[in-house]
């Protein structure tokens, strides 16, 4: 990670050699006002930001505030030959899986003093934090992973639906009922982390990362056990294997009909109606089934994470930028997010405005809420970028029979202990 951290710092520090200008694309037009842009990579919450600067340039018409978006893949080529080159946009969304490496560079510019930090969980805020303990970003949202079913599928097997009385039992004798009778696929497991095994770890008194987020946890008996339990489930008739993964996407089988379950995250809830009025009625949600018999807690847990708001520390109108940030962050800004359904507001006690966003809708989302109780933080350190890509893959080994559980549960360990020794 050292080496990862030195490459990365080295070519911001070319960046700056090479251009004069402070960070930041932003630039004063001829009338006076102060030109911001604004990058997100989701093209659903375009109108829910634009809302959101719309209210903030309205109490301040000097700003103008330009929303830009790039798919996710492009999103991030972009950042980082923005930040090399010194001239990053002047407020982006910021995740988890890159914010170490943009904060403990140096990238991103501090911004404690302007978040009501009583206003947020400790999730949120750890979820923009740097490695020193520092804000670098502005809390946006916060998510839980639930557990996405079709109702008409129940039906038809004549299968109770899921509530919160389900354990992992539960979760595999309704899956063989329903396969049994319709022939649909029931809980489709594919080799996810955060919608996935992560999830079953944690209700069983697993981890994945210790406290201090420097070893892996796979050499723990209850990690062990959920590993086991998750990736078993493949070799049910009723679970399609990864090759079928490999072809499409769980939540696509899902809205094409051929899967009665999967866990899905509270953001793409309505997207996927918005984009499939056929599943109106149908999709439903549940809280996610608990371990029945875990080695600590009471079995419940769901990964919970969120993306802030950021800003690049040589930003040339850090003071304007800021001050919008700090509205986003407000009870306000929160606000008017939730109400365009786009994301549910990390400001505490406004959730209720994101399952507005939901009426006429035949759909309850009301255990999303119920899970924040036992949300736990995303899985993340700095050395992340260096172990998440082989850890996937040697799951995958795994699933292909070209390791054993026990093997490649070891090899996961090495890897992420071997890149957060340093």
């Amino acid at each position: 990670m050292k080496n990862l951290k030195r490459l990365f710092a080295g070519a911001l520090a070319l960046g700056m050699v090479l251009t004069t200008s402070a960070c930041g694309s932003s630039d004063s037009s001829a009338d006076g006002k102060v030109n911001l842009t604004f990058q997100i990579w989701d093209v659903g919450q375009k109108p829910g930001m634009e809302a959101m600067c719309d209210a903030y340039t309205e109490k301040n018409p000097n700003v103008n505030i330009e929303v830009q978006v790039a798919g996710w893949n492009e999103y991030w080529t972009k950042l980082e030959a923005a930040a090399t080159g010194n001239k990053l946009p002047d407020i982006f969304w910021m995740h988890t899986n890159e914010i170490f490496k943009y904060a403990d560079s140096g990238m991103l510019a501090d911004v404690s003093d302007i978040v009501e930090t009583d206003k947020f969980s400790d999730i949120s805020l750890q979820n923009a934090q740097g490695s020193d303990g520092k804000l670098y970003g502005v809390p946006k949202d916060k998510d839980v992973v639930c557990l996405v079913y079709n109702k008409e599928i129940f039906d038809a097997a004549g299968v109770a639906y899921p509530d919160d009385t389900w354990t992992w039992d539960n979760l595999v004798s309704a899956s063989q009922e329903i396969y049994d009778k319709t022939g649909k696929y029931g809980y489709m497991a594919y080799a996810d982390d955060q919608l996935g095994y992560w999830n079953f770890v944690y209700q069983n008194g697993g981890y994945i990362l210790n406290d201090d987020k420097t070893k892996a946890g796979f050499d723990q008996p209850a990690t062990q056990e959920a590993m086991e339990f998750y990736i078993g489930l493949q070799d049910n008739e009723w679970c399609p294997d990864q090759a079928y993964f490999g072809e499409q996407a769980p939540g696509t089988a899902f809205i094409s009909g051929q899967g009665a379950m999967y866990f899905e995250g509270n953001w793409n809830f309505l997207p996927i109606l918005q984009n499939n009025p056929d599943l109106e009625g149908k999709l439903q949600v549940a809280v996610l089934p608990k371990a029945p018999n875990p080695a600590s807690g009471d079995g419940r847990a769901t990964i919970s994470n969120g993306l802030c708001y950021a800003t690049g520390a040589n930003n040339k109108n850090l003071d304007v930028v800021k001050d919008v940030l700090k509205f986003f962050g407000s009870e306000e800004g929160q606000r008017i997010q939730g109400e365009s359904g786009a994301a549910i507001p990390a400001y505490e006690g406004l959730e209720d405005t994101w399952v507005s966003a939901f009426e006429g809708y035949d759909i309850d989302v009301s255990p999303v809420l119920e899970m924040f109780d036992y949300g736990v933080q995303s899985v993340n350190n700095a050395s992340r970028p260096e172990w998440k890509t082989k850890v996937s893959d040697e799951l995958l080994k795994i699933y292909s029979k070209q390791v054993s559980i026990k093997d490649g549960l070891a090899n996961m360990q090495k890897i992420i202990d071997e890149a957060s020794a340093g």
